[in-house]
């Protein structure tokens, strides 16, 4: 039987999502909660992995199990065995060629700025900070010129594994509310650190550093070495991914018939 999880996480005490020989992750938590329910070890395949200190809403997961549990009882027993900082949100049985990875054909982030002179204190594990203004208006105009398929090799780590620079991004926003900016992003698919490395090159943009259409410049020169830092962890949120609605997942999961 085939069982899919949403799972929704804080990543500040994990070293993110995949599991490490060398300390904590997400993964190995929750393989750890769910073969204790199962009563047989128990291997899950994610969505998207995410980074040390990077959250998730709704990770999507799926594993493969001879036990019978019903929905109810996968997500009870599961979080009855995670740390406090971890919870799967719901469950449901899916047919056997479900791929919580390969079957998703989008995936949605959020990246929180909290934009004041002082730093945060309540939300720190939540959100990146700037004490300079941020003209979220511009850094959406910027933003747009990274829409459609691109070759996004300015924004991706020397470190990543993909095997082509090549990603499809079908929605960009960034706006205001109140002291926070909020960049919003959908893609097919995403490179390592691509969202953090936009944000970082955005940042500029919104201080009034670099004109607006420095960030199409910086996409069609393919060199990550001219665009900004890397913007730190704890303000990315991993939304959710987006599967075909015949799948049977959740509405937040599930694309618009």
């Amino acid at each position: 039987m085939r069982i899919a999880l949403g799972i929704e996480y804080d990543g500040t005490d994990f070293h993110g999502w995949q599991r490490l020989g060398h300390g904590p992750s997400v993964q190995a938590a929750v393989e750890a909660a769910l073969s204790k329910v199962a009563d047989e070890p128990v291997e899950v395949t994610c969505a998207g992995r995410t980074d040390a200190g990077v959250h998730a809403r709704c990770q999507v997961v799926h594993f493969d199990t001879a036990a019978e549990r019903s929905a109810r009882g996968w997500m009870l027993g599961a979080n009855s065995n995670l740390p406090r900082g971890v919870a799967v949100v719901w469950a449901r049985p899916v047919a056997d060629d479900f791929h919580a990875r390969f079957s998703a054909l989008a995936r949605r982030y959020r990246y929180t700025i909290l934009n004041r002179t002082a730093r945060a204190a309540l939300d720190a594990r939540q959100v990146a900070w700037e004490r300079l203004p941020l003209d979220a208006g511009t850094m959406h105009a910027a933003a747009q010129a990274l829409l459609g398929e691109n070759d996004f090799s300015a924004f991706r780590t020397v470190a990543c594994q993909a095997r082509t620079p090549m990603r499809n991004v079908h929605e960009i926003a960034v706006w205001r509310e109140g002291e926070r900016v909020i960049v919003e992003i959908q893609a097919n698919a995403f490179l390592h650190h691509m969202v953090r490395n936009i944000v970082g090159s955005l940042l500029p943009v919104g201080r009034g550093e670099e004109k607006p259409e420095w960030i199409a410049r910086l996409l069609g020169g393919r060199d990550r070495g001219k665009a900004g830092p890397t913007a730190v962890a704890q303000g990315l949120v991993f939304l959710h991914p987006l599967y075909p609605r015949e799948h049977g997942l959740p509405d937040p999961v599930s694309l618009a018939s």
